[in-house]
């Protein structure tokens, strides 16, 4: 390991050489199943065709230019969401932690735009993940993150998805500014949040005129078999939503997207980013979006996602000591382990299997969505090869 580089990453013991499809090849010359995905990022697969001719395309012509100018590919792409989407407006970035930078700042602008500048607090969820940025680990609440950075941010509130009247009581303070929740939590789990729930939470802020942000970053961009995974539940949509990873198939794109009412106080100078929405990023997120977007990509992904959780829970009847629970959507999956996920996710790669890792002590599945139905099967057969080994070793240890 370089001593070079920060030492801020726990890095497995595996050096990427390229990838195509579902497979990554490493410089030693095994290729590993990837389940990760880049998470949840690479969801056309390593190396697609169309990325590939987006890309070298574009850069035979213009990378990057400043913001200060138009950018057609900006307005192609914007369009593309607001079509597909609740949203009228569009913000480009680089990540998913920068779209929910703007959708924080655009949520209290709002506010400060409508005269009441009080409303500050943005309250959020435990289990949740928004980024690495200050406003984002505060958004998010994680202890972990915070801890070493100094004081927190005033005005985040974290609360329990379960707690209802704490988050009634929250809502319906004259401090509220937005509530910022993932439809279906990534780092936190994998879980999926309920249609009753969201519509309870949607018309209190309906109710109380406080802004509804979803997080739709990992969970968004076709992984859940919708294009966005709010839309699986008809009418309910939020005021201001952040997506990223697989926007850009890989390539560094965020976007925030908003009403135009949510986005009144997002006016010249208050905001911007210097690579934000480039030629480059634009040109590689067209391609993708076009191909995420297709109903046949999505119905894939439903097909793929319901045989991956099919054959998980199979397995998962088989290993009561090792599973106990499969949770998420589409095709993002949890695996509520009984042993250590991090163990798990090194014994995975012992058969050639890449996992990422959740909390509340999962392992989690977000294979590309071009996946193929014998990819999957043989995903599920390397899973239960780890369980198995898994099992063999807990009995030797005993």
């Amino acid at each position: 390991m370089s001593d070079d580089l920060m030492a801020v990453y726990n890095r497995a013991p595996i050096e990427v050489e390229r990838g195509e499809g579902v497979w990554l090849e490493a410089r030693d010359g095994r290729r590993y199943l990837d389940c990760v995905a880049g998470i949840a990022t690479n969801s056309l697969g390593h190396a697609h065709p169309k990325l590939v001719a987006a890309l070298t395309a574009q850069a035979r012509k213009l990378w990057h230019v400043s913001n200060i100018f138009r950018i057609p590919g900006q307005e192609e792409l914007a369009h593309r969401l607001t079509e597909a989407s609740f949203a009228e407006v569009v913000f480009f970035g680089n990540s998913g932690s920068e779209a929910i930078e703007c959708a924080l700042k655009t949520a209290r602008r709002y506010h400060v735009a409508n005269g009441a500048p009080e409303r500050i607090e943005v309250i959020g969820f435990s289990g949740s993940f928004h980024g690495r940025t200050y406003a984002a680990i505060n958004a998010s609440g994680n202890p972990a993150y915070l801890e070493g950075f100094g004081p927190r941010l005033p005005g985040y509130v974290q609360l329990s998805v379960d707690d209802t009247a704490a988050i009634e009581a929250a809502i319906r303070r004259p401090s509220a500014a937005a509530v910022i929740v993932e439809p279906v939590q990534g780092e936190g789990g994998a879980r999926a949040l309920g249609e009753d729930w969201l519509r309870r939470v949607r018309a209190l802020c309906d109710e109380t005129g406080t802004l509804l942000i979803f997080d739709e970053v990992q969970c968004g961009m076709g992984r859940t078999g919708r294009l966005f995974a709010h839309q699986w539940f008809d009418g309910l949509a939020p005021d201001i939503m952040a997506v990223a990873k697989a926007l850009g198939g890989g390539f560094p794109v965020g976007a925030c997207l908003a009403t135009r009412d949510a986005a009144k106080g997002m006016v010249a100078g208050v905001h911007g980013s210097t690579f934000g929405g480039n030629p480059l990023a634009m040109a590689v997120a067209i391609a993708a979006f076009d191909e995420l977007a297709k109903e046949e990509t999505l119905a894939h992904a439903r097909t793929i996602g319901a045989r991956l959780a099919e054959g998980l829970r199979r397995i998962a009847a088989a290993y009561p000591d090792i599973v106990v629970d499969i949770r998420g959507k589409g095709m993002l999956i949890g695996v509520k382990l009984v042993p250590n996920n991090r163990e798990m996710m090194a014994a995975a790669r012992d058969q050639q299997l890449l996992v990422a890792g959740g909390g509340e002590n999962c392992i989690r599945l977000l294979p590309p969505l071009t996946m193929t139905a014998d990819e999957a099967d043989e995903a599920l057969r390397r899973l239960e090869a780890t369980f198995a080994a898994a099992r063999a070793r807990l009995a030797a240890a005993a």
